[in-house]
């Protein structure tokens, strides 16, 4: 049986596997080319979403179900093609559904389409990576592998860090799937959250830099760099006897 490493990163001087990452590529660039060619990005703002809530509401209320599969698709095409539009996601989940029923839905959506992300980053484009500078990344690789969950963790907690590019980097590490899975629902549920219950008051919410205040951004990364502490203390405290 193939072992992942086999599946995510294939003989890039075969035929086959030329012919998939080109089929891959095209599907990304023609779902993001079309976003913009498009002008969709027209409707990815506060005002519309407002100008708009009562009718998203009174469907949401006639067709619960659809509505929720319809957001969860919505955000995992969002997630995966690194499109404008998760804050604003957020915020109408919450409004919605509810904070706590959106944020499940939001990291059910933003996981599953991060995944998407980390698994095409890693086919198109990690077998280059590691070949070009496979010997200056050798010891990065290894430590960032050793502690993927809490480096993973830190990362998506703290705001600094892009949440797309962290699914795209991400793939071109030697992270196993499950911890990329199991780091990304945890790591995310804190800012879904705050930003499903700030939807519930969406009609006093004038501008998405609202919801960016000092005190929740730092917070945020309070709460990533804990969870770096255990690296940080495996790496310059030295194991003592009882522990070799």
């Amino acid at each position: 049986m193939a072992s992942e490493e086999q599946i995510l990163t294939p003989d890039l001087r075969s035929p086959a596997s030329m012919k998939g990452k080109a089929v891959v590529a095209a599907v990304f660039l023609a779902v993001i080319g079309a976003f913009y060619f498009f002008d969709l990005m027209a409707y990815v703002s506060l005002d519309v979403l407002k100008a708009n809530r009562d009718k998203l509401f009174a469907f949401t209320e006639e067709h619960y179900v659809s509505a929720v599969a319809l957001f969860i698709l919505i955000y995992i095409a969002q997630t995966a093609f690194s499109l404008p539009g998760a804050t604003l996601m957020t915020l109408a989940g919450g409004f919605l559904f509810g904070s706590l029923w959106a944020a499940l839905y939001v990291n059910i959506g933003a996981t599953m389409g991060a995944t998407v992300a980390f698994l095409a980053a890693r086919y198109l484009f990690r077998g280059w990576v590691e070949r070009r500078f496979g010997d200056r990344l050798s010891g990065f690789q290894e430590g960032f592998t050793k502690n993927a969950f809490n480096y993973l963790l830190t990362l998506r907690l703290i705001p600094l860090f892009p949440f797309f590019l962290v699914n795209l980097l991400s793939g071109l590490t030697r992270v196993k799937v499950g911890t990329y899975v199991a780091a990304t629902a945890l790591g995310i549920i804190p800012g879904s959250l705050a930003y499903t219950f700030a939807g519930r008051q969406l009609g006093t919410i004038n501008s998405l830099a609202e919801l960016a205040s000092p005190r929740l951004l730092l917070a945020f990364t309070l709460l990533g760099l804990l969870f770096l502490m255990p690296v940080v203390y495996r790496k310059f405290v030295p194991p003592s006897q009882s522990d070799r």
